[in-house]
């Protein structure tokens, strides 16, 4: 296989050569909106280049969220490798996260009425949160997996709800909560990896890159790691 840039500039190789290495002239096109999947790159020093594809992201009736990662991320993944950006970049990473509450996948809410409903249900019970990811250059997909992380929140009265909710931290994040920012003190523990809670389960697609030949030893540049977005 070959890296996207190369493959478009020259036709005549083979689909079977080796990849090309990840690096400031060849980045990553992470093809996500999301700022914490961005920083979770970049502060290991993984070059990226970030441009969002827009999908429908409705969740099916009776649709589970194991399903429902899949169908998201394969649509993903279709509209980013067709990218102009892409046919630049060494490979495509694209992901999706799914907080899931019993057999229910909470999105992002829609209002802080929604955000507190949210908050209350997650409130004294275990969740998890489930990201898939995956990664492809222009000849293949290299892979595809889905890492869940198991999340307990103590229990939390009206007022505590009431006062996290009013910080719209939570307002475009899937179950209305960052782990990562004030919404740390909701949760009381955790079994699993912490960064796919945030949005990128980062050691395993650091490994896959890098067990794919697209990266070497990171952080790659470690200007990256003090490097304000």
């Amino acid at each position: 296989m070959i890296g996207l840039g190369r493959l478009a500039a020259s036709r005549s190789v083979a689909l079977s050569s080796s990849p090309m290495l990840i690096g400031p002239d060849c980045p990553l096109l992470l093809a996500s909106g999301s700022p914490r999947r961005r920083e979770l790159l970049r502060r290991v020093g993984v070059p990226i280049v970030v441009e969002a594809v827009h999908i429908d992201e409705m969740v099916r009736e009776g649709e589970l969220a194991g399903a429902y990662l899949e169908r998201i991320v394969d649509a993903k993944l279709a509209a980013a490798r067709g990218l102009e950006s892409a046919h630049r970049c060494a490979a495509v990473l694209v992901a999706d996260t799914a907080v899931v509450l019993g057999k229910h996948i909470l999105g992002k809410p829609s209002d802080e009425r929604v955000s507190r409903e949210m908050i209350e249900q997650l409130a004294g019970q275990r969740h998890e949160v489930a990201t898939r990811f995956a990664i492809a250059t222009e000849a293949e997909v290299l892979c595809a997996e889905t890492v869940a992380t198991r999340v307990w929140f103590r229990s939390l009265d009206g007022a505590q709800i009431d006062r996290y909710v009013a910080t719209g931290e939570g307002a475009d994040k899937a179950g209305a909560y960052a782990i990562q920012g004030v919404g740390a003190m909701l949760v009381e523990r955790i079994e699993g990896c912490y960064a796919n809670v945030v949005g990128l389960p980062l050691s395993l697609v650091v490994a896959r890159l890098q067990s794919h030949g697209l990266l070497g030893a990171c952080p790659v540049q470690r200007s990256d790691l003090l490097a304000e977005d």
